[in-house]
């Protein structure tokens, strides 16, 4: 088979395309010939040597694809080979091949297509163990999300809609205004407004999904309401908040979480993907859930230009590789 690899961290000129021996699936692992795979922000850091790795995985990139089962490694139940899925993988999508944990691997949902699925594992995982899998945000309650345009963020968004809760969202450009307000959120123009203030003005937020980190934290701790949530999944604003009033947390009870997907231990990720089945795959099936939006695929051998087009930060929604050709 062929893979994309990378000779050091750096720009897309690091990036290369070589041939490996296809991987064999061990115990409690199918063998999937990628069909699409999901570019993510991780990818980008994982490139640049910004994104720290856990031990004993895969270097080469990729965290979620879709394809079809050719092979099934021992111990494996409910799935088959010639199953298409699509699954959230521990590294090594980028490649004609990969192998991946069964307990991290879905059932394509009623309706979707491959492409389709491909685009949901690393969203879907992210926004439901932070927002959903254990009731943290319920009908009623309004929900603020940075990087409403974000895969994540659209995501988050069309659950949250589903589940008659009130949004706001923060983006850059009227464009993507009129993108997140059909999603059923008030949109934020973050380089011309407050978010802050015309949240508070709104009643305040009672969960806030961040994306930005550190630049932000003063502002969601100001229109958090008592017993607010925090969920800080993101640092591309930077990772140290300075001067935070630790007496605004006290006073309004907050609840600050931060979690990473990829250093969850297997069996986190597989609580997850079953959570996932039961209650959302069903309501991703019937409609009530917006299909993730494509942005744009790349042919697989374009994976540079991919990688340009999420260095941009202009994108709206996901950006795929296309390995079905």
């Amino acid at each position: 088979m062929q893979r994309i690899n990378m000779t050091h961290p750096g720009g897309v000129d690091v990036l290369y395309i070589e041939d490996a021996a296809i991987p064999e699936p061990q115990a409690g692992e199918l063998l999937i010939k990628t069909a699409w795979a999901g570019v993510n922000r991780p990818d980008i850091m994982q490139r640049e040597g910004a994104y720290p790795m856990p031990a004993g995985v895969t270097p080469i990139m990729g965290l979620e694809l879709s394809g079809e089962i050719v092979a099934l490694g021992a111990d494996v139940s409910g799935f088959a080979v010639g199953d298409r899925v699509c699954a959230l993988t521990d590294g090594g999508a980028y490649a004609e091949y990969c192998t991946v944990k069964a307990s991290q691997t879905l059932p394509l949902p009623a309706g979707y297509s491959l492409q389709k699925a491909a685009m949901l594992p690393e969203i879907t995982f992210t926004v439901w163990a932070n927002l959903f899998m254990h009731g943290q945000m319920r009908t009623g309650e309004t929900l603020l999300i940075h990087g409403g345009t974000s895969g994540i963020g659209l995501t988050a968004l069309a659950i949250a809609q589903a589940l008659h809760i009130r949004t706001f969202a923060t983006v850059g450009n009227a464009e993507k205004m009129c993108f997140v307000e059909a999603y059923g959120a008030t949109a934020i123009h973050y380089k011309t407004d407050d978010f802050a203030a015309i949240v508070k003005a709104h009643g305040g937020a009672d969960g806030i999904l961040d994306l930005v980190g550190g630049r932000y934290f003063a502002q969601n701790l100001d229109c958090l309401k008592k017993d607010g949530r925090l969920y800080l999944i993101g640092f591309m604003g930077g990772n140290i908040a300075p001067e935070v009033d630790l007496l605004k947390i006290a006073v309004k009870r907050a609840h600050i979480t931060g979690s990473t997907l990829r250093g969850r231990n297997s069996d986190e990720k597989a609580a997850i993907a079953a959570s996932l089945r039961e209650t959302l795959w069903p309501i991703l099936a019937d409609g009530r859930v917006a299909k993730p939006h494509l942005h744009r695929s790349y042919p697989w051998r374009e994976v540079a230009a991919a990688h340009t087009e999420i260095d941009r930060g202009t994108h709206i929604g996901k950006i795929l590789l296309d390995f079905s050709a």
